[in-house]
């Protein structure tokens, strides 16, 4: 459950210029997120997507991570998304074709979950295949406590936004690290990483390939 803090007073000046340092770093990370469509995360070639209840899980292409996905019934046909990464990181999209964000607008959102609440969340606007939304990205368990809950309210301000229902979560969320870690485990090489072509020397500077060059 995440407790609600003390409040703080954001009129300081003090306050302030540490709440925009804070807040840039975020914002620079959510953007590049935001700039990533829906496309461009294909599956990986050794994990394939699997349909886990109303879910899909896949793996992203560079292989640092998977997301699952699910798609709404309802007027603009809202998609949510949950990506994970190797490295622990979440990141939250939900997209609607009839929605007006433009992409990196700015956002001060509320989501509710069924066990814990997330008031004024900081968020950022994208654009992906003919839909408009928003990334955003939680703290650690927030992966737990989106398996554990039953839904997920969004609003803005008293302006209701989305009323997404969670059924299946908990079964597609343990998927969800189980394709994680198989990422995780996954050898360098098998991910591209540290290959190497025969005819190209461990050291190209070592005495035997100056001998060679005729230096």
């Amino acid at each position: 459950m995440v407790k609600p803090q003390r409040p703080i007073d954001y009129t300081g000046p003090i306050v302030r210029a540490r709440l925009r340092a804070s807040a840039r770093p975020v914002f620079l990370a959510l953007v590049c997120a935001a700039s990533l469509s829906v496309s461009d995360h294909a599956t990986a070639r050794d994990y394939a997507s699997r349909a886990i209840g109303g879910w899909m899980v896949s793996a992203s292409k560079d292989g640092k991570g998977c997301f699952l996905t699910r798609a709404y019934e309802r007027p603009g046909g809202t998609t949510l998304l949950l990506g994970l990464d190797i490295d622990g990181t979440n990141r939250l999209s939900v997209l609607n074709a009839n929605w007006s964000i433009k992409p990196k607008d700015r956002l001060k959102l509320n989501f509710r979950l069924s066990n814990s609440s997330y008031p004024a969340h900081f968020a950022v606007g994208m654009v992906s295949e003919g839909k408009q939304g928003f990334v955003t990205s939680f703290g650690a368990k927030f992966p737990s406590y989106f398996a554990a809950s039953k839904n997920l309210h969004i609003s803005r301000g008293d302006v209701p936004v989305e009323r997404l229902d969670l059924d299946g979560s908990s079964a597609a969320v343990a998927e969800l690290r189980n394709c994680v870690d198989d990422q995780r485990v996954k050898p360098a090489a098998a991910r591209g990483e540290g290959q190497r072509l025969d005819h190209i020397p461990k050291d190209p500077f070592g005495p035997a390939q100056k001998r060679k060059s005729g230096r």
